[in-house]
């Protein structure tokens, strides 16, 4: 469906070259989890492929590639490792989102090799000296920060006891005037490197705060169109591509081992059981119902944006459901198989583990929890009540 002919060629040569990486990913997932961050050497083949740069825009010599593009792309990162594809995720989404408010970042990332990392789970200080602005903060969650030569945190900004931002901004540091808090010690996601971030005094010239600037917003949406599309929507579909991608491969990782497996005290192979093949069924099902539900509106949405059309409520709230539910239809197919699969899902060093794992986190994000499906069902019928994600322009 409707995607403009540049983001035709743009979008599927990258998830084409996505695809192409995935041995690349495969070896290095253990050595990612071992060491709680992404290997360095798949971090440049992503940043090489372009991959970073999939929801940038032209501006920051971006591919603009539709939702749908973005997600396939992701999700052939994902079936592979599923931290490697967090980590492609987040630098997609920091670095498109970045880009609508950040006009020095044309320039001061216009290398293409350039990773960013960023946090909003923290919102800190930066306050305006001679020279710049100082920033100090700590900022939880900078998924791939050991990867990145850029951080970006949110602060407000302020000129003595007067705040100088309405909202929140965007303030950047260069590798080196960051540090990394080792924080990361989890079961799902090792690999994704999501430690804190510290920032202790620096200062840093005005180019590098990210105030709003209208002009610079109204530039990049009429010429970008992703930018189009509202931030609560762009923020969730990426994070179902992960789930996709890892729900895949625990599938496929099911079928493998069933066809091989006679369990013990058994005579026949976990293929021939019904509670296997229910449950196989049943991930199937869930799987590919939930992923064709969320390509539908990534579509919509990408034609909408491509017509200049604003976005209704009720739409937001169905694609924003669409992904909360795929997402958690995800983890319910990784669980489903896993269970069937006996023990040996249960060994260390099993694949179907380490999937479980890590397919449990990104149902946990806010962007696309389950509960976000009761608040868009309020929205379909006429209850607004606050919510972060649907009140994003």
């Amino acid at each position: 469906m409707g995607c403009q002919d540049g983001d035709m060629i743009n979008g599927r040569t990258l998830v084409e070259r996505a695809a192409a990486l995935t041995p690349l990913v495969r070896d290095h997932a253990d050595q990612a989890e071992a060491d709680r961050h992404l290997n360095e050497t798949v971090a440049v083949a992503l940043a090489e492929a372009g991959l970073h740069r999939l929801g940038a825009p032209p501006s920051y010599a971006g591919a603009d590639a539709s939702p749908r593009h973005q997600l396939e792309a992701i999700e052939a990162i994902a079936y592979a490792d599923g931290a490697t594809g967090w980590n492609l995720m987040i630098g997609v989404e920091n670095l498109a989102l970045m880009a609508l408010q950040w006009r020095h970042g044309a320039e001061l990332l216009s290398d293409p090799l350039t990773i960013v990392c960023g946090s909003t789970a923290a919102v800190c200080r930066a306050d305006a000296v001679k020279g710049g602005w100082q920033i100090t903060g700590r900022w939880p969650w900078a998924s791939g920060c050991h990867n990145a030569h850029w951080f970006g945190g949110q602060v407000l900004a302020f000129s003595g006891d007067e705040q100088m931002s309405p909202r929140p901004v965007y303030a950047f540091a260069r590798r080196g005037e960051f540090e990394i808090l080792d924080t990361w010690h989890t079961s799902g996601m090792r690999g994704s490197g999501s430690h804190d971030v510290l920032i202790d005094g620096l200062v840093v010239p005005d180019e590098q705060i990210a105030f709003y600037d209208k002009a610079w917003v109204a530039q990049q949406r009429a010429e970008s169109v992703l930018a189009r599309i509202p931030l609560g929507v762009r923020l969730a579909h990426n994070k179902t591509a992960v789930a996709l991608g890892i729900a895949r491969a625990a599938v496929d990782v099911f079928i493998e081992l069933a066809a091989h497996k006679t369990p013990a005290f058994g005579s026949v192979s976990l293929a021939e059981r019904p509670f296997a093949q229910q449950a196989l069924a049943r991930a199937e099902s869930r799987l590919r119902a939930g992923r064709a539900w969320v390509l539908d509106e990534c579509d919509h949405a990408w034609e909408r944006a491509s017509r200049h059309e604003p976005f209704t409520d009720k739409q937001k709230a169905v694609f924003l459901m669409a992904c909360a539910d795929t997402t958690a239809g995800c983890v319910e197919a990784v669980e489903s198989v896993v269970e069937a699969a006996g023990t040996t899902a249960n060994m260390a060093g099993h694949p179907l583990d380490r999937l479980r794992r890590n397919a449990t986190v990104v149902r946990s994000h806010v962007t696309v929890a389950p509960h976000l499906r009761d608040e868009a069902a309020a929205r379909l019928l006429g209850i607004t009540t606050p919510s972060f994600l649907f009140d994003l322009p």
